[in-house]
């Protein structure tokens, strides 16, 4: 990369045949995780061409780095937020070379940790001869096999094949929750997705009722607390849980010289509160993180489906902190009363009037039900993961024809250890990968950038390898 190590170099090609002799890759989704993926496939010098399909048209923000809002902070310190795990620096060179020096420790603003994903974007086609790095700003349809190559439909109406396809579209919008009538799922008053949400078009006053008390929901919180001053927040969820603040400087992890993955999920959680009583709980929490690929991979289906009832919760809090400046205002909401944590379980939602919507809902502990109306209902409850319940024409054009199907949890795509996706007859496809939050069953730890940036180099390793074979 420009102005980077030799170590950053690695991902500028160096072409060395013509771009129309090589196969071709596509990957459905340009933000990090997709990202990422396509910059290793460049960086092998007799590699693939690389299609990049994004329906948003902003390359390399996706949704979380497309915010706006100075008020949306990265949730890791930039120290740890490269994108290249060889160069453990190079984001914050990056930051240095736009006088943006001492950050190292500080949570930066997430549209700044965009423009540096853009900016690796603009390097890598300016250093691919052409043909070899394509963006496409466009939705990918529908995906068919053709001899021995896929034909990719975008929304436009163009096509064209690829030699294997990437699927990295991040985080599904959350699944409708339960209790919602016909009518209330399209009331204007609904808003389906926490992304979608455009606060300057909401009444000013008011009630607002966020469904979910995770990262999502506090993102929604500081757009509407600074759009809409006026409105009331009431956030609710099943157990009432807010996400952990990191430490203003936290100690380093714990490292841990023993391997847990053979503990079930109760001695793990009984592990970790030993641990956390003679060390701080972050440290613990962050020395177990290079294990847990290896203790999620170790359980069987019925023990990863216990921690995610009974543990997942009490996990992501502890896990996906927050940046001290953001839990600091989140505090002030709550403090003056903007915010409200209701913890219960929603029984019905029903259409009030035009412009209201009436939630009922049994508090946790309680057994007589509460209501309340409200004038906007935002689903921030979390991704969904199952291809069977999505509005995404290209997974459930998949499913239908039994190219790909749910983990058995059913909170991501099957697939195998290295992204190989695997489709309804439990058989690995042949050139359909998947990776990032899109595959956390396989491996769970899919989500956070220190994770991806690993994941996408192996991911790319394999596509390489797999393409030599053919």
């Amino acid at each position: 990369m420009r102005g980077g190590s030799d170590k950053s170099r690695v991902m500028s090609p160096v072409p060395t045949s013509p771009s129309s002799e090589r196969p071709t890759v596509a990957v459905i989704g340009a933000g990090f995780s997709g990202l990422l993926t396509a910059l290793r496939l460049l960086s092998e010098p007799d590699g693939p061409n690389v299609r990049l399909v994004e329906k948003r048209g902003a390359f390399g923000r996706g949704a979380a780095y497309s915010t706006l809002d100075p008020e949306h902070l990265l949730n890791v310190r930039a120290s740890n937020m490269s994108a290249l795990p060889e160069d453990p620096a190079h984001f914050a060179r990056w930051l240095g070379e736009r006088g943006l020096t001492g950050m190292e420790g500080m949570f930066v603003r997430r549209n700044l940790y965009g423009d540096y994903l853009q900016s690796m974007i603009q390097e890598a086609v300016e250093a691919a001869p052409a043909g070899r790095f394509l963006l496409e700003p466009d939705a990918a349809t529908a995906l068919d096999r053709e001899g021995e190559r896929w034909r990719l439909r975008l929304a436009m109406g163009r096509r064209f094949l690829a030699d294997a396809v990437v699927i990295a579209i991040g985080n599904l919008p959350p699944g409708a929750p339960r209790g919602f009538e016909a009518a209330a799922l399209d009331h204007p008053a609904y808003c389906a997705d926490p992304w979608s949400l455009q606060p300057e078009r909401l009444p000013a006053s008011g009630q607002a009722v966020l469904i979910g008390t995770g990262l999502s929901m506090i993102d929604v919180a500081l757009q509407l607390a600074k759009a809409r001053p006026g409105l009331k927040m009431t956030a609710l969820s099943r157990r009432g849980l807010l996400p952990r603040r990191h430490l203003d400087a936290g100690p380093p992890p714990a490292v841990r010289e023993d391997d847990p993955a053979g503990l079930s999920v109760a001695a793990l959680l009984a592990d970790l509160r030993r641990r956390s009583a003679a060390a701080d709980w972050r440290a613990v929490m962050d020395g177990v993180r290079p294990h847990v690929h290896a203790v999620w991979s170790a359980w069987p289906p019925k023990e990863r489906a216990r921690f995610l009832r009974h543990a997942r919760p009490w996990w992501d809090v502890h896990r996906h902190r927050l940046a001290p400046p953001v839990a600091a205002r989140l505090d002030h909401l709550m403090g003056s009363g903007a915010l409200r944590i209701e913890t219960g379980r929603i029984l019905t939602v029903k259409v009030e009037a035009a412009d209201r919507l009436r939630l009922s809902f049994c508090p946790r502990g309680e057994r007589a039900p509460r209501t309340i109306e409200t004038s906007l209902i935002v689903n921030c409850a979390g991704p969904n993961g199952d291809p069977g319940r999505t509005d995404d024409p290209l997974l459930g054009a998949l499913t239908e024809a039994g190219r790909i199907r749910a983990d058995a949890c059913g909170i991501a795509l099957d697939a195998d250890a290295s992204g190989r996706l695997i489709d309804a007859d439990g058989q690995v496809g042949q050139g359909l990968y998947a990776i990032g939050p899109i595959v956390r069953g396989v491996l769970w730890e899919s989500t956070s950038v220190p994770a991806i940036r690993v994941q996408a180099a192996a991911t790319a390793r394999t596509i390489l390898e797999d393409l030599r074979r053919v």
